[in-house]
C-alpha cells in the first residue's frame, strides 16, 4: 500500500469534508467508516482511519471508540441541569476520580420541554461511539434493554426493568410530616410533585401515613400538585395560603417547590415560622441559603451519584449488581419550622 502523505495543517475544527477531500474519497464513505458500517474496502478503510489520525482526531471520542471498541467515557443523561441533577453530578464526578473514566454530561431538553422518551433519543445519539455506558437521571420511560450498560437514578416509573437507585421517598416523607405533628401542626398541606413520577406518588404516600399514624384525617383539599417547580407551586401556594382556614404548615415535595412556598407566604405577609411553617425535600444548597433557611428531608445525593457510578463500573466490567439500591433520607431541622401560631 503506498504511504500516506501528512497533509497539510488546517484551519479550524476539522470536519468530515475535510477527512474525505484528504482521503481522496466521498463524505458518506467517510461517514461509513466512523459507524463502522459494510461497503468500504478494507484499504479504502485504512486510508480513511489513518487520516482521521493525520488530522487530529488521535484524541476524539469516534476515532478512539473505532480503533478499540470503547471510549473511556461515561454519559450522564439528564433532562436540564437544575439544582437537583447538579448536586448528583458533583457526587458522581467525586466517584469518577481514579477510575480512568472521563466523564460526558448531555441535558435532553428539547424547546424547552423534557419530552417522554428524551432519554432514548439520548442514549440513539450517544452510545457506542462517544460513551460506554450511562447513569440516566429520572428516565421518563421503562428502558429494559438499552444498547449499552445503564443505571437509573430515581426512575419515573419507579425501579423496574433496568439497574436502578434512589432514596427513601416515603421513609423522608413522614419524617417531614411527623416532624410538623410533633410540633402541635394539624392542618398539614402537601404540595406533590409531578403526577407521572413515582418518587412524587411515594412522598404522598409518606405524607398520608404520617397523617393516619397520628389520627389526623386525610383532607384532600389540602393537597395540590406543584410540579416540582418554583412556577407552578406559587399558584397553588397563593390558593392554599389565601383560605380563610389556611394550613398552618406546608410540606412541599421538593425545596424548590418548598422555597416557592417561602416567596408567597412573604407576599402575603406571613411570617415564616412563625405563622407559618415549611418543609422540603433534597437539601439542595439553595435550601440552607433560603430565608429563613429551610427546614428538609436530606437525599444523599453526592452519595446516589456516586453509588450509580460504582454500579456502572461493575456493569461494565461485565459483574452483576442489584437491581434496586435505596438509600436513607433523613431530617435536617433549620428555621422554617415552629410550633403553629396560638388558638390556630
Amino acid at each position: 500500500m503506498d504511504a500516506i502523505a501528512r497533509p497539510a495543517p488546517l484551519r479550524g475544527r476539522t470536519t468530515i469534508s475535510d477527512v474525505a477531500r484528504a482521503a481522496g474519497v466521498s463524505v458518506p464513505t467517510v461517514s461509513k467508516v466512523i459507524n463502522g458500517r459494510d461497503g468500504v474496502a478494507a484499504a479504502t478503510s485504512q486510508r480513511v482511519l489513518a487520516v482521521i489520525e493525520s488530522l487530529g482526531y488521535e484524541s476524539s471520542l469516534v476515532a478512539r471508540s473505532l480503533r478499540r471498541s470503547r471510549t473511556d467515557v461515561i454519559g450522564i443523561l439528564v433532562t436540564e441541569f437544575e439544582p437537583f441533577s447538579t448536586e448528583l453530578l458533583k457526587g458522581i464526578s467525586s466517584a469518577a476520580d481514579g477510575t480512568g473514566y472521563e466523564l460526558l454530561a448531555y441535558a435532553g431538553l428539547v424547546s424547552g420541554e423534557a419530552r417522554p422518551g428524551w432519554e432514548r433519543r439520548s442514549l440513539s445519539r450517544l452510545a457506542g461511539t462517544l460513551i460506554d455506558g450511562a447513569i440516566v437521571v429520572t428516565p421518563t420511560t421503562l428502558m429494559a434493554s438499552t444498547p449499552i450498560p445503564v443505571v437509573s437514578i430515581d426512575p419515573h416509573t419507579g425501579p423496574e426493568g433496568h439497574a436502578a437507585i434512589d432514596s427513601d421517598n416515603v421513609g423522608g416523607a413522614r419524617a417531614a410530616t411527623e416532624h410538623l405533628i410533633s410540633l402541635g401542626h394539624r392542618r398539614i398541606a402537601h404540595i406533590r410533585g409531578r403526577a407521572d413520577l413515582a418518587s412524587a406518588e411515594l412522598r404522598e404516600i409518606g405524607y398520608r401515613q404520617s397523617l393516619e399514624a397520628a389520627g389526623i384525617p386525610f383532607d384532600p383539599d389540602l393537597v395540590r400538585v406543584g410540579d416540582y417547580q418554583s412556577a407552578a407551586t406559587a399558584e397553588v401556594a397563593r390558593e392554599l395560603l389565601s383560605r380563610h382556614d389556611r394550613p398552618t404548615a406546608v410540606f412541599a415535595a421538593n425545596d424548590s417547590s418548598a422555597i416557592g412556598v417561602l416567596q408567597v407566604a412573604g407576599e402575603l405577609g406571613l411570617r415564616v415560622p412563625q405563622d407559618l411553617s415549611v418543609v422540603g425535600f433534597d437539601d439542595v444548597p439553595q435550601a440552607a441559603n433560603a430565608t429563613p433557611p429551610l427546614t428538609t428531608v436530606a437525599q444523599p445525593l453526592h452519595d446516589l451519584g456516586a453509588e450509580a457510578l460504582r454500579m456502572l463500573l461493575e456493569l461494565l466490567g461485565g459483574r452483576d449488581v442489584p437491581a434496586h439500591v435505596q438509600l436513607p433520607a433523613s431530617l435536617v431541622v433549620r428555621a422554617s419550622t415552629a410550633p403553629p401560631p396560638p388558638g390556630s
